[in-house]
């Protein structure tokens, strides 16, 4: 009995000719890149641009997100950082109390991740303004938040591959990336400053 064609389907990485492998990266480089250009022509840009007013008068931002997620959102409080604002990671351990007048900016795709909607609860509680980062509308952090931005990305759990190729929360991960330097990108073209100011902020610890 001939099994190589049944081995086909679950063949190795190793096993994979070189070419195959260059051919593997290209196409999936190229759905990706194709699942980010559909997923911004679905945004709600005008629900998004609420969210520059609230960066531009908030005393200090605060972010918060659980992996891949808060990986994006640290990035996002670099950008935020290198633009001139009071900016706090929440969890680390030199970010202070929020407080009235600080703002939350909390990813979760799902909306209810439990440390970010504790992180929001606590935002609010304390008098702070809560906006949302998120898959849905209809979730416990939704409903904390003032606004909420929704990326119309697969959840992490949706494994039937019907909104994305890639594996679990991969699009709103990436999404979420995306959408955060552009919003940097346009509060740099508000409040033009030359890349050399921006710069003096950069680390330089490293």
């Amino acid at each position: 009995m001939d099994t190589k064609a049944n081995q086909d389907d679950s063949i190795q990485p190793a096993e994979m000719p070189f070419l195959k492998q260059i051919e593997q990266l290209k196409k999936n480089l190229n759905m990706i890149l194709s699942e980010q250009l559909q997923l911004a022509a679905k945004l709600d840009y005008g629900q998004i641009a609420k969210l520059i007013p609230e960066l531009m008068t908030a005393e200090r931002i605060f972010v918060a997100g659980a992996g891949r997620s808060g990986l994006s959102m640290k990035a996002a409080a670099m950008r935020l950082m290198h633009f001139g604002f009071q900016v706090y990671v929440a969890g680390e351990t030199t970010t202070p109390a929020i407080r009235k007048g600080d703002l939350l900016l909390a990813a979760s795709g799902s909306g209810t991740t439990t440390s970010i909607v504790n992180a929001a609860q606590k935002a609010v509680n304390a008098g702070a303004k809560v906006v949302a980062l998120s898959v849905t509308a209809e979730s416990p952090l939704a409903a904390l938040a003032e606004l909420v931005c929704i990326l119309p990305a697969a959840q992490k759990q949706d494994h039937g591959k019907t909104m994305s190729q890639q594996y679990a929360g991969s699009l709103y991960e990436q999404g979420l990336l995306l959408l955060t330097d552009a919003i940097f990108q346009t509060l740099w073209a508000m409040e033009y400053s030359p890349a050399e100011t921006l710069w003096t902020r950069h680390a330089n610890l490293e």
